[in-house]
């Protein structure tokens, strides 16, 4: 019996420490392709991502730069997408931020080459200029549900914030129960000077972070547009589904506009992951929804943005683990457990 899937990519932050050797366990079949991502990286004097992913130990000044993390993510979740099982029928593609790029290349809106050059020149350029940084804060309950009133306090004063002299700060990514910021130091500095701490780690910081989403990465968008000009863009084989929550449709795609938003308004405005996550659900209604490796962090953001659209009833996490119990409804390829399901 066909499942039908929505295939939800990953971002930054998902390749750390329990990661290290994930594509070499997984790569088996897509030799070739790991490659010509190597090739890619030794034309341009950076390790492969072979060599990172065999390394003894997990160094995070080496493995959360932007111009590895981006590759080995991209690399992860691409093999982990292009080996469902044949009773999946995958009937849209999201991502969350630079699991955009990954999506474009697992939808077929760009070739798996070309989606490795895209994520690894924006990695590159990002880590390069380093412009501001991000940090996280939760608006959720234990139970998953949002707190509107601490989410409406919390954007309530990063516009304040942003507002001062000297001072820019952003909501960066709507991440399910957690906003994650943009700004400069002085922005981050001063919200994390005015709000309440929260089970004892938030607000954190997200080490070797841009300003990701924020008008601060304008010069860089203009970079990689300079730079992937090239690139050659087609329709999608299925619907993609974007950082605003709209659909482009594998039929009907005006590929400049999507071209410019993955190199403008992806890079520059906020992404709403949930969003996403909610467009996702009530417009193609899938059996289950995938989310590829690695790491396995972002099963709980599409959880509770599943929790805050209310989809099939749902209002909390119990309500989400019954379902979850009931259908297998969330299959996180990077957790063991649960990639069978899938793959």
């Amino acid at each position: 019996m066909t499942r039908r899937a929505v295939l939800i990519c990953p971002g930054r932050g998902t390749y750390n420490a329990p990661e290290l050797g994930y594509l070499k366990q997984h790569r088996p079949q897509f030799d070739m392709v790991l490659n010509g991502f190597d090739a890619q990286r030794v034309a341009l004097g950076q390790v492969t991502l072979t060599d990172l992913d065999a390394s003894k130990r997990f160094a995070p000044d080496i493995f959360t730069r932007g111009d590895n993390a981006s590759g080995l993510i991209y690399a992860s979740a691409y093999c982990d997408g292009s080996s469902l099982n044949d009773d999946i029928e995958v009937v849209a593609v999201a991502g969350n931020s630079m699991g955009w790029y990954i999506a474009l290349a697992l939808a077929g809106a760009v070739s798996a080459q070309d989606g490795f050059r895209l994520v690894n020149t924006m990695g590159d350029l990002m880590q390069r200029h380093l412009i501001g940084g991000q940090l996280v804060y939760p608006v959720t309950d234990e139970n998953w549900v949002t707190d509107k009133g601490r989410k409406q306090q919390l954007l309530e004063t990063v516009r304040s914030i942003d507002a001062k002299s000297g001072h820019d700060l952003c909501l960066s990514i709507d991440l399910g129960g957690l906003m994650v910021l943009a700004g400069n130091e002085a922005g981050l500095s001063a919200l994390e000077a005015s709000v309440p701490k929260n089970m004892g780690r938030f607000p954190m910081r997200l080490q070797n972070h841009a300003a990701f989403h924020s008008h601060l990465q304008t010069d860089v968008a203009a970079q990689g547009r300079s730079q992937l000009s090239d690139i050659i863009v087609k329709s999608p084989d299925v619907p993609l589904i974007d950082g605003f929550g709209n659909i482009w449709w594998d039929d009907s795609c005006d590929l400049a506009k999507m071209w410019n938003y993955t190199l403008g308004a992806q890079v520059t405005e906020t992404y709403n992951f949930s969003k996403a996550i909610e467009t996702a659900a009530k417009e193609f209604a899938p059996d289950v929804f995938i989310v590829a490796g690695p790491g396995t962090t972002l099963g709980g953001a599409v959880a509770q943005s599943l929790i805050g659209c209310g989809w099939r009833g749902m209002q909390n996490k119990a309500d989400f683990e019954t379902l979850q119990t009931e259908s297998n409804l969330l299959v996180s390829m990077g957790r063991n457990e649960q990639r069978g399901a899938v793959s």
